[in-house]
């Protein structure tokens, strides 16, 4: 039984409480609106300086005989004051600023509690820390096992500041008092620099920010472009088309669809997909709330969609870990895998290079199924840091979590692991390779981004119902009445 079973129950997912929605405009046009901007205060200030200028010299001459020297001595000094009070303004903001991007308020040491367990993710990590001047104790754990014992962690002794996720697992734990107020860390961020969307998503049910963004990815369907080249094999667009691809590349002796289910998450996307592209994203979300019925007939469609698809996927499933399933892929014995963007990780070499079996590496949008929702709907989660209820060193972790939301750490992290786009508009974009520029467009145009079936839904559900479901599912695609039966009691049982 998970660790994430809960005792006491948070209030119901709504949509006021689940915060803004993220929008292809709210999440990537933040930069453009802090350009705009300055442009017109640019603007402003000119004219009111010559304004200004005019005045002073009607003014001059108008009253040229009645100044006094006391007059001008009083002018004199109060323009120094009031220069002095803006240059030590000015100075202070730069050097708020300068220390929330360099780190320079880290006091002390702050231990970190990672799921960053692999190798290439690991390592950049460790890389971005680096660069934040702190003494910093990154204290591992698998990834997996990390996210299944979250709750007992939380409940003890946790780490100063931890890796976790944005929207509803967010603030499910904050909600139960496990988590840390940040709010004062936005404050001091520099404007513009993450965008209002993503402070929603850092927000708590009562207002206050308890997560810091630190990249985000999108889910896709991944393949290797000289196999499709090599087969002739074309993107394809429609559900139909998919599916004929799929036969198409079993009958050249391919696996057409790589699949690990060995770890309960990653069934977790597909579904995703499935059900916004048939029911759409404002049912998909409206489900995960607990808001609609898991028996309904536009489920059940869902399962029988994926049944179509399941003898196109690899055998076994349920032994294979999600690297497992890419090494397929990468050695080119499967077509295509759907999975987020870090399935890049098992294309580098072991130093974390990137090699031509990475540049080998393309994606396309999950197909469409039903035009009335077309392919709108875009699965990006968002990853990012949390602190401790009561941590050891609050100061130095709040230092630490302000520099981790620089471009600074984020550019330093992509460097090594370039699988994620960063979450900070002022972070270059000049060394993103092609997937990373295809990943922004593919979220850029989307109408609608969910976050992930375990982060827009309660986390114990989830990991408790959902996960043990979908491999059920696997195990049997011919039990679906019965399966969406057990789904809809148990939900009902969680979501009082």
């Amino acid at each position: 039984m998970s660790d994430l079973i809960e005792t006491t129950t948070p209030e119901e997912m709504t949509p006021e409480t689940r915060g803004p929605r993220l929008s292809r405009r709210s999440l990537l046009g933040g930069g453009a609106a802090v350009a705009a901007a300055g442009v017109l205060a640019a603007c402003s200030s000119t004219k009111k300086a010559a304004d200004t200028t005019a005045a002073k010299a009607a003014d001059t001459t108008a009253a040229k005989a009645a100044d006094t020297t006391a007059a001008k001595a009083a002018d004199t000094t109060a323009a120094k004051a009031a220069a002095a009070d803006t240059t030590a303004a000015a100075a202070a903001a730069e050097t708020s600023a300068a220390a929330a991007g360099a780190g320079a308020a880290i006091k002390g040491t702050v231990t970190f509690g990672s799921n960053f367990s692999d190798a290439v993710p690991k390592q950049a990590l460790a890389d971005a820390i680096a660069g934040s001047g702190g003494d910093v104790k990154v204290n591992t754990v698998d990834h997996n096992t990390f996210q299944e014992q979250i709750n007992t962690y939380l409940q003890g002794k946790p780490d100063d500041v931890f890796a976790w996720f944005a929207g509803y697992r967010m603030r499910f734990f904050a909600s139960k008092g496990l988590a840390g107020d940040i709010s004062d860390v936005w404050t001091g961020l520099p404007a513009g620099e993450l965008a209002d969307s993503f402070k929603g998503a850092s927000t708590g049910d009562d207002g206050k920010q308890y997560f810091v963004p630190f990249y985000l990815y999108p889910w896709a369907v991944f393949y290797r472009k000289s196999l499709f080249a090599e087969k002739g094999y074309t993107v394809p667009t429609k559900w139909d088309d998919f599916k004929a691809l799929c036969e198409k590349m079993k009958t050249d002796g391919l696996t057409p669809i790589a699949f690990g289910a060995k770890d309960s998450w990653t069934p977790m996307g597909t579904f995703d997909y499935l059900n916004m592209r048939l029911n759409g994203y404002d049912f998909h979300i409206s489900l995960m709330a607990g808001k609609e019925s898991w028996e309904d007939p536009k489920v059940k469609t869902v399962f029988e969609k994926w049944a179509e698809i399941l003898p196109y996927h690899q055998d076994a499933s349920l032994g294979r870990t999600w690297q497992e399933a890419a090494k397929a892929v990468r050695d080119k014995k499967a077509g295509m895998y759907v999975l987020g963007m870090f399935v890049g990780q098992q294309f580098q070499d072991a130093g974390g290079a990137i090699g031509d079996d990475y540049k080998d590496l393309d994606f396309f949008a999950f197909p469409e199924m039903d035009p009335a929702h077309g392919q709108d709907s875009v699965e990006a989660p968002i990853d990012g840091f949390m602190m401790a209820a009561k941590p050891a060193n609050a100061e130095g972790a709040k230092g630490l979590l302000a520099y981790m939301a620089s471009a600074k750490a984020q550019e330093a992290y992509l460097a090594k692991d370039p699988n994620n786009v960063a979450a900070n508009s002022k972070a270059s974009t000049a060394k993103y390779n092609s997937l990373q520029l295809k990943a922004v467009e593919l979220i850029g145009a989307a109408k609608h981004i969910s976050q992930f079936l375990d982060r827009d839904t309660r986390p114990d559900f989830a990991s408790t119902v959902m996960g043990p479901a979908f491999q059920t599912f696997i195990k049997d695609p011919k039990g679906i009445d019965a399966l969406l039966k057990s789904i809809e009691q148990q939900k009902k049982a969680i979501f009082v």
